[in-house]
């Protein structure tokens, strides 16, 4: 599954006083000290006598990215309110306007590629913009202002009250008496700033049977809400034309910059900035890795099977050009898994069984993926086995043997096991760009992002689970990374290396809405 969004994260805990800590890059954990007040984007400073957040606002008038996001879910997969879901993407300013300072969100739809102002004024007030809150000020030094930003943190910013109201729960609204800044994720770095908040949702109905049984005390659903302001990312980041032949997400946007005997549309890829140390050599490291982080909180040998899997896209980024450009780690125990330059893989758990999703934080100006993030359902493996156990019902499992003793061709375990590699490696294509490709398995397991069906094979007789699923990327895979971020040499004309690249491969690509709809049928 894929779903897009613009999502900033938080780095590790803090103290009750707001304490801020320098943050990481991409990948390594926190260490250092504390930056001063002036150095922080946007400072957060909790007043504890009086119960409020206060905001200082230093980048009056400059856009940044503001994301709302759920580090605590509800558990319901119908619902489908989970722990890391990622909210709805914000390019934003605070602007002053007398004693007040307006969080207005611009319209990224429609726009004017243009180096005139005026041009591209005519189409910004064109089209509407959205306030999505009002703060008084409270201090004002200069350019910089200080609001009581606390009734806007505490504010039902994701949507959770929509959520539970569309599938039939109930009728809930924010309790402020039973919610509170949640302090140890709350503070600010030099490029963002991020705020966590308890939110209690109470309803008078009478609640719904989904939410009654996953809430201690249904009538009252306590989840929490993260906020996330970040500093756009810095300039050198080139966007790339979609192509219809590749499989890839992207942003869309109307520019009416656009000669007039042409399109007005426009479609750029998403894809991570990943630039060559050396731009002039086939095969480099990269200035910065790709780093995915696996949840620390997902247990062996499920662990082990995630961090393998998603490691299968490194020999993609070889075959673009990159050498150990992807990796895979466990998340270190002093990071927080809400960090935007933590990319995460992370095991969700709810009530029953439901979808895995491969989420991306893009920069709707441009494409560029800011952070991946995977939610893989904890239930899913389970099921899994019982497959297994149906196919071969004599099998002998981890409760009884180490994993290392047990047949690949009759245990149910290593057939669930190498799913969930599969899985890995699926959701985590998404959150590098790439869309389903549901033609794939007519090209001998051509792409990890189809959806797989188990290869059962009978061997003297019996059956055999060793090669259900794949062992790796597949040809589509590498070709579809190849297009996506392949750096080509200066000077070179990158659109002809484009088209050459997609002429190279004889795949076909069929999205998942033409499977959906039955517009186009494959017979295998």
């Amino acid at each position: 599954m894929k779903r897009f969004a613009l999502l900033l994260l938080l780095v590790t805990a803090c103290s009750t006083t707001g304490s801020n800590l320098e943050g990481p890059p991409a990948y390594e954990p926190p260490r250092t000290a504390a930056p001063p007040q002036e150095t922080r984007f946007m400072p957060v400073d909790f007043d504890a006598a009086a119960g409020k957040l206060m905001m200082r606002i230093n980048h009056l008038g400059d856009e940044f990215l503001y994301v709302v996001s759920l580090p605590a879910g509800v558990g319901s997969n119908p619902i489908g309110l989970d722990r890391g879901e990622m909210g709805e993407t914000h390019l934003v300013r605070f602007e002053r306007v007398g004693p007040k300072v307006l969080l207005v969100e611009e319209n990224t739809r429609f726009r004017a590629l243009s180096n005139d102002p005026n041009e591209r004024r005519a189409v910004e007030d064109s089209f509407a913009r959205s306030v999505l809150w009002g703060f008084k000020v409270e201090k004002s030094e200069g350019d910089v202002v200080t609001v009581d930003a606390t009734d806007f943190f505490l504010s039902d910013q994701h949507g959770v009250a929509d959520r539970l109201r569309a599938t039939q729960q109930g009728n809930y609204s924010v309790d402020r008496n039973r919610s509170a800044i949640f302090l140890p994720r709350t503070r600010s770095f030099p490029k963002n700033s991020e705020v966590e908040a308890i939110l209690t949702l109470e309803t008078h109905d009478h609640p719904g049977a989904l939410v009654s049984g996953v809430a201690p005390t249904p009538q009252l659903v306590t989840v929490r809400e993260h906020h996330s302001l970040i500093e756009l990312p810095s300039a050198g980041y080139t966007p790339r034309k979609v192509d219809p032949r590749v499989g890839l997400f992207g942003v869309e946007f109307n520019d009416y910059a656009s000669p007039f005997t042409g399109p007005v549309e426009k479609r750029w890829i998403a894809r991570h900035r990943l630039i060559k140390k050396d731009p002039n050599a086939p095969i480099s490291e990269p200035v910065e890795p790709l780093v995915y982080y696996v949840d620390n909180g997902v247990p062996e040998p499920i662990r082990s099977a995630l961090l393998e899997g998603a490691s299968w896209w490194n020999a993609a980024f070889e075959a673009a050009g990159f050498r150990n450009a992807f990796q895979v780690k466990v998340l270190p125990s002093d990071a927080d898994p809400m960090d935007v330059r933590y990319n995460m893989i992370n095991w969700v758990h709810r009530s029953t069984r439901g979808w895995s999703y491969g989420e991306s934080v893009i920069d709707p100006r441009t494409g560029e993926i800011i952070k991946g993030n995977v939610r893989l359902g904890s239930l899913r493996i389970r099921q899994d086995v019982l497959i297994g156990n149906g196919l071969i019902p004599q099998y002998e499992e981890l409760d009884d043997r180490a994993l290392s003793e047990l047949d690949a061709a009759t245990s149910p375990s290593m057939l669930a096991l190498a799913r969930i590699r599969q899985l890995a490696a699926h959701e985590t294509g998404h959150t590098l760009g790439l869309d389903h490709n549901m033609a794939a398995s007519s090209h001998d397991r051509a792409s990890v992002m189809d959806y797989p069906a188990p290869l059962v094979k009978i061997t003297n007789g019996k059956l055999d689970l060793s090669d259900a699923y794949a062992k790796g990327v597949g040809t589509y895979d590498v070709f579809a990374i190849r297009y996506a971020y392949t750096q080509f040499a200066p000077g070179a004309n990158e659109d002809a290396e484009l088209d050459r690249i997609v002429r190279s491969s004889d795949i076909l690509f069929i999205k998942d809405q033409a499977r959906r709809c039955g517009t186009v049928r494959v017979i295998q």
